[in-house]
Parts: C-alpha cells; sequence; structure tokens
C-alpha cells in the first residue's frame, strides 16, 4: 500500500476530514517510526504488518479524543459525572473513609463529589462518614485539601461538592471558613444568593461549587430580611424602572455573578503546604483566619437542594422563580419513570436532578444508569469503589465529550415540540440509524498475562459478546462470536447489526470472555462506547479491567458503519 493508497483509505473508509498528504505522512511518521520508516514506505510501500501497526495506533481511537460539544448552556443542560458516598474505600456498612477514592474519582474525571457532614463525638469538630453505619471517619480537611489539589487533573471544567448536612449552626460557620479559605479564587457562589438559571460549565472553569440543602435558620434570615426590605417601602412603592435605561438583562447578572463572586478570598490564600499553620489539631480552620470576613454558610451554597417530602409528582411540578435540585432515591424514580415519565423531563430542562442508590446496596453495587438518564437526570450518582456492568456504563458514557465529566443533553430532552410536548422514551419510535460493526480480532493479551493467567496447560480460548443498552427499544440481549480456541491473538471476522431508534443515549457493551466449561468464564476485558460518537471506519478498541482502568496493551480491531 503506498501513501496515495493509504490517504484514500483514511478518507474512504476511515472518513478522515481535510486530509492532505503532508498530514498523512506525518501520522506514518509518528505512529511507524519516524522519517526512515516514511522514506522506506514510500519507496516500498506498508507491508501487512506496518498497516495493521498503524491500525492499532492510539490516534485511531473509535471515539473523539476532545471536547467538542457547546459548553456555553446552562448546567441543568448537561448529563454530569456523579460519584455517591465518594470518600467510601468499600461497602457502606463497615469500611473505611478517606480522601483516596475522592482523589481516585477525580483522576477519572469524576465532577460531582458527596460529602456527608457530622459532628465529631466530642460535637467540637467536623467529620465525614457514612452516618448509621460502622464505618470510619476522615477528617474534612483532608478531603478539601485533596479536591483542591486533584480538582482539575482530568477536566478543567467545575466540580460541584454536594454535603448531606448533619450539622450544628456553629460547625456550619466552621465548615464556612474552611472552604473559603482553602478553595480561595477556585470556589464560586452566586452574590444574589439564587439563581434563577445556572451558569454553564465554559462560565464556571476551573471554579468548585457547593450543593446542599441551606440550613433552616439561613432561610428565616433570608425571609426576615424580605419583610423589613418590604417593610421599607411607602405607601406609593418603587417607581417603575425604565427598560431600556435601567434593566440589566440575564446575561450581564448572569456574567457578573460568574466573574466576581462577593467578597473572595486572596488566590491561593490557603495552601496545602501551610495546613498545620491554619488548621488545629481538629482539622478547624482557627479563628485568626477571620470569622467576620467569611459569607455565612448558606450564602456559599450555589446549587440549592432538597428531598420531596411530599407526593413526587407535585414536588416536580412545583413552579418555582429559582433553580433548584432534587434528590430522588432509586425506587423513587423508578416509580414516577413509570408514572409521570414527562414531568420528570420537563423538571430537568431548567433545574438538576439527582438520583442515588438504594439503601439496601450495602455492597456499593449500582443500579441501571439509564433510567435516568434517559428522563434528562442530570446527577446520576454511583458507587465508584466497586465494578460491574452498570458502572461500565456510567464509564463508557462519560467517555464522550472527550472525557470531560460533561455531556450535552439530547435536543429532545431540552426542547419544547409543538403543544409542549416531551419526548417519552418508552413510546415506539421510528430506527433512525443503524449501527453495523465487524469485530475482525484481538490482540495484548500475551503482553498483559503470564502464560499461565488463563488456562495452565494451553492458551486461552477467547470470545466477544456485544450489546447495546438504551431505551427499552433499543436495548438488546448479549450476542456472541465463536470461540477461538488456544489462540492469544484470535481473528473472529463477525458482524453484528443495531438498528437504533434513540441512537443518542445509546451505549455499546463489548466484553471478552475466556471461556471454561467446567465453570464461569474468565474476565478478559470489556469496554463501553457512546454510540452517538463512535467513529465511522476500522478502529482500536482499546480494553479495560474490571474496576475500568485500561490496559496497556489490550485492543480489539472494530469496523463501525452507520446507515
Amino acid at each position: 500500500m503506498s501513501i496515495d493508497q493509504l490517504q484514500e483509505f483514511l478518507v474512504e473508509v476511515q472518513k478522515e476530514e481535510g486530509l492532505t498528504t503532508a498530514k498523512v505522512e506525518d501520522l506514518v511518521t509518528r505512529h511507524l517510526g519516524g522519517i526512515r520508516i516514511l522514506n522506506k514506505i514510500k519507496q516500498e510501500g506498508l507491508t501487512l504488518d506496518t498497516f495493521f501497526q498503524f491500525l492499532s495506533a492510539g490516534d485511531n481511537s473509535p471515539l473523539r479524543q476532545e471536547v467538542h460539544q457547546d459548553m456555553s448552556a446552562p448546567l441543568s443542560h448537561y448529563y454530569i459525572y456523579t460519584g455517591h458516598n465518594s470518600y467510601l474505600k468499600g461497602n457502606q456498612l463497615n469500611s473505611n473513609s478517606s480522601e483516596i477514592p475522592i482523589i481516585k474519582a477525580l483522576k477519572r474525571g469524576v465532577r460531582v463529589i458527596e460529602l456527608d457532614l457530622w459532628p465529631h463525638s466530642r460535637k467540637d469538630k467536623v467529620i465525614v462518614k457514612h452516618g448509621g453505619t460502622m464505618t470510619r471517619p476522615v477528617g474534612l480537611a483532608k478531603c478539601l485539601f485533596s479536591i483542591k489539589e486533584y480538582a482539575f487533573s482530568a477536566s478543567n471544567y467545575p466540580v460541584i461538592i454536594t454535603l448531606e448536612d448533619h450539622l450544628t449552626p456553629k460547625l456550619r460557620s466552621k465548615v464556612a471558613q474552611m472552604v473559603y479559605w482553602i478553595f480561595g479564587r477556585m470556589l464560586f457562589y452566586p452574590m444574589s444568593g439564587k439563581l434563577e438559571e445556572y451558569p454553564s460549565p465554559k462560565d464556571l472553569m476551573n471554579r468548585i461549587l457547593l450543593s446542599t440543602k441551606p440550613p433552616k435558620e439561613y432561610l428565616e434570615t433570608e425571609i426576615q430580611a424580605k419583610v423589613r426590605q418590604n417593610e421599607k417601602q411607602d405607601a406609593w412603592g418603587n417607581e417603575i424602572s425604565n427598560i431600556k435605561a435601567g434593566h440589566k438583562t440575564d446575561t450581564e447578572v448572569h456574567q457578573h455573578n460568574v466573574l466576581e463572586p462577593s467578597h473572595p478570598p486572596p488566590s491561593d490564600s490557603y495552601n496545602s503546604e501551610d495546613e498545620d499553620a491554619r488548621v488545629d489539631d481538629d482539622g478547624i480552620v482557627q479563628e485568626k483566619m477571620g470569622e467576620d470576613a467569611v459569607p455565612e454558610f448558606g450564602k456559599l451554597i450555589t446549587i440549592r437542594a432538597g428531598k420531596p417530602k411530599e407526593d413526587l409528582k407535585y414536588a416536580l411540578e412545583l413552579e418555582e422563580k429559582h433553580a433548584r435540585r432534587v434528590s430522588l432515591s432509586e425506587p423513587q424514580l423508578e416509580d414516577i419513570a413509570e408514572s409521570h415519565p414527562a414531568v420528570v423531563v420537563s423538571f430537568t430542562k431548567r433545574n438538576i436532578l439527582r438520583i442515588y442508590p438504594k439503601g439496601l446496596r450495602v455492597d456499593s453495587s449500582n443500579f441501571n444508569p439509564l433510567i435516568g438518564w434517559n428522563l434528562g437526570a442530570q446527577m446520576v450518582a454511583f458507587n465508584m469503589q466497586g465494578y460491574g456492568r452498570s458502572l461500565w456504563l456510567m464509564q463508557g458514557f462519560f467517555r464522550a465529550n472527550g472525557g470531560c465529566g460533561y455531556v450535552k443533553k439530547p435536543d429532545f430532552l431540552l426542547n419544547d415540540s409543538a403543544g409542549d410536548k416531551v419526548f417519552n422514551t418508552s413510546q415506539e419510535q421510528q430506527v433512525k440509524k443503524t449501527l453495523k460493526m465487524k469485530v475482525y480480532m484481538g490482540d495484548g493479551w500475551r503482553f498483559e498475562f503470564r502464560k499461565t493467567h488463563f488456562d495452565i496447560c494451553s492458551p486461552p480460548d477467547f470470545s466477544v459478546k456485544v450489546a447495546v443498552k438504551g431505551v427499552q427499544a433499543d436495548s438488546t440481549s448479549s450476542q456472541s462470536t465463536e470461540t477461538i480456541n488456544d489462540c492469544w491473538t484470535p481473528a473472529w471476522n463477525k458482524e453484528f447489526t443495531f438498528p437504533l431508534t434513540v441512537p443518542e443515549v445509546a451505549l455499546l457493551r463489548i466484553e471478552v470472555h475466556e471461556s471454561d466449561t467446567l465453570q464461569k468464564d474468565d474476565f478478559a476485558g470489556q469496554t463501553c462506547l457512546p454510540v452517538w460518537e463512535l467513529k465511522s471506519g476500522i478502529r482500536a478498541v482499546p480494553l479495560y479491567d474490571k474496576r475500568g482502568d485500561p490496559y496497556r496493551h489490550v485492543k480489539l480491531l472494530v469496523m463501525f458503519q452507520f446507515e
């Protein structure tokens, strides 16, 4: 194969755009060993081995590696990579709490970290733990310093800290000091106290936000302030302002809130190197940090949250002037998804819906996230410390949009159609696209595992299982290739076809099994890929281990086509 033929392949099969001969030569130079190899290929052409090496290169990924979606819409227009009980190292009953799982989550690109705040037994400091269990606590300061250091290690888009608040007013004041001084200018909070519309991920790059239910005493103070303001008005009331001269647009107010948080502390005013000097032995910010200059806890909350106490439908239909977040448990979501799906979709257009696992998942397992995503729920909170197919779906979903942790919701979940009808993903729909794929071969296990890892007596027996998960009409059971016996580099050449009615929320799950006739198959790799982002052509698909960490060498060669 000549350079010209390679260019033709990249344009016709791989559907690459804007490829000049110079760009093709640059690709060859980078992936096949430099100028010397390029000159040899110009003279002799690509051999089958060098062509395979070229196809297996990292740049031949099935997904785009850069952020490419519009990031200027409100936060409520995005799915957000969300963790549950982010501080736990293991199960929900008696595992240790630590900053380490928080660091791991942030390095994976998770954008929402959950901390449960409780008073210490002496009631004089704040600890993080899973309440009502035997889990061991960790100091809040450790968690906050870890978030500050690693928040933007994988993505520059905002990190949201959801707080479960079980504190006294005095301890909340201490938390306000810690958050304010540790995060410095990284901390964003609105000057108005409430937002009619959330800022965008683009506006909030490299910022940290708090989300929790405002304390009762803070809400009472707000109400009293409104009453006093109304009492100050005389009998004539206020003059109506001139629309053109005196009215600030929503955009102007929005930009002011984003760029200038009220009374920001000095940048990097509270560095981890100074932790011993700034924080006492109990992890509480010392009074000399300037308590009077720190806003009260309630003012630092950007995303106001709550849990519905009344009827779920009523709670979501309740019209409020300001945007809000509502948390539902996994069973609550299943109930309202079945009875009133349109209500859920309508709520999530402007507000944020968070879904968390049911309490019976003490083993840190997870549920099917697509139930929430299909209805527009932005924060589907997952236990990141485990593994399994549900978590693989979560990890695969957020490989979209360059892995930045924010994925734009499909238009049908954001826009009003004629008569304000909301798309219902349980209704029968027409096929929009058909995904055709062909699994050619796999390689890399021989570099990753010992010869006896899968079978003591012989080379492994590999097969591939594929399935699509999405709306009910598109979800399929696993389909399988044949098993190739006694081979480290199996070639299957198996085709699969998936008609899709809603490709915008479909995930392709790929698993490699090592067959065992006497017991369950051995695990040999997995990946989940967002169908709407798949690139056409023959692609090198990297595989991951049970926990979602990438193998260094194991890949499948797969052809993707859309009709």
